[in-house]
């Protein structure tokens, strides 16, 4: 069946068409995006479908995204996308704005027991039985005029992604669809969260190893690595790859000669940073005392592994109670983080990322649970 597809490649198309779809109760939404060789991704397409027709928005014609930031913010209309951190940073590069309520097809899946982390091709192919062609996501969505192909693939898109939500929210029961929407909320607000590049260089593989005054060179060069991508908008291993940072801090290079010799640091980061980099390794290990980070801790020793799996154990026999992908239930961070609050002899404390219904069902049976362990040791 062919799709009803209509362009917006102006401002007024595009706030005409905000408006009617401020009156519906849901619209789906997709981006097509470029992010080869810069930190922020290109919108090359923003497909809407409204259930029937598919809207290609082209992003290269649009000069005020308002229209389109209203919609996103309108608590009365449910924004329906797939997998979509990416999705995301597009809209909020566009127009500032994020979707809210937001509708996951993917975590929607996940709720139903279909799968965990379901490819958009696939959940379409399970719940709708069409097979989608493949082959355009990589394509240039930059070039103009867009081939039949890349039209054809994303007006699919906008126009299955809206069969999804109607197909998958019928099958989700209000509790459900509840816990779905909260985790699109949670999506939302951990990309709100602004991620201050001083308190990188605790992700650092290994960065515990290191003494404070080494912490001390390593969080000056994470820091400076992060805004200089941003600045520049390149990839971060564009300006300073992620394996030389640890070296860099450990060693701390006083000449250019040892600073290329760092593991697989590139001669174009010599040519363009080298002087900078040597100066600030040289402010950063001067620092005083006082100005150097607390010393990172140590990761859990591997005889943890056992009550990880205990407290893994009981998220699985809750999602096996309430028919949810056993991966959707508790995330290994947030289980990391509760062991290590206490570990290895407690008390115990919740942490803040194990949040809403998640911890309003598990957080007490998982301190039980460690409290058990503790006994038990």
């Amino acid at each position: 069946m062919a799709i009803e597809i209509h362009w917006i490649c102006d401002d007024q198309s595009l706030a005409e068409h905000c408006r009617d779809w401020q009156q519906l109760p849901f619209v789906a939404v997709d981006t097509e995006f470029m992010r080869v060789d810069t930190f922020y991704p290109k919108a090359g397409l923003i497909q809407i479908g409204d259930g029937q027709r598919a809207f290609l928005i082209d992003p290269l014609l649009i000069g005020s995204w308002q229209p389109l930031a209203d919609l996103l913010e309108n608590s009365g209309v449910v924004k329906v996308l797939h997998a979509c951190s990416e999705d995301l940073e597009v809209l909020l590069r566009l127009t500032g704005k994020l979707p809210q309520p937001l509708f996951d097809t993917q975590l929607a899946a996940g709720y139903l027991n279909l799968g965990f982390s379901m490819g958009y091709s696939r959940l379409v192919q399970e719940v709708l039985g069409i097979d989608l062609p493949k082959g355009e996501t990589r394509s240039d969505w930059l070039q103009r005029p867009l081939s039949d192909t890349q039209v054809s693939y994303a007006a699919e898109d906008a126009v299955h992604l809206a069969e999804l939500f109607n197909v998958l929210r019928p099958r989700l029961s209000d509790d459900k669809y509840a816990w779905v929407l909260e985790d699109g909320a949670e999506l939302v607000a951990a990309l709100r969260r602004e991620v201050e590049p001083a308190t990188l260089y605790r992700d650092v593989k290994l960065a515990w190893k290191l003494a404070p005054q080494q912490l001390a060179v390593l969080r000056e060069l994470c820091a400076w690595r992060e805004r200089t991508a941003r600045s520049r908008d390149v990839p971060r291993n564009r300006v300073l790859k992620e394996h030389s940072l640890w070296p860099i801090a450990k060693n701390q290079p006083s000449n250019l000669s040892a600073l290329a010799k760092v593991e697989e640091m590139h001669p174009r980061t010599i040519r363009q940073d080298g002087e900078f980099l040597i100066q600030l390794i040289k402010r950063a290990a001067s620092l005083p005392a006082e100005q150097w980070p607390a010393p990172l801790p140590e990761p859990l020793p591997i005889e943890a592994s056992g009550i990880l799996k205990q407290l893994r154990a009981i998220g699985q026999a809750e999602g096996e109670r309430l028919g949810i992908a056993p991966e959707l239930m508790l995330r290994k961070k947030a289980l990391e983080a509760l062991l290590k609050s206490g570990y290895p002899n407690g008390p115990y404390q919740l942490p803040d990322s194990l949040r809403g219904w998640r911890r309003e069902r598990m957080g007490q049976a998982l301190l039980d649970s460690l409290a058990g362990a503790g006994e038990t040791r």
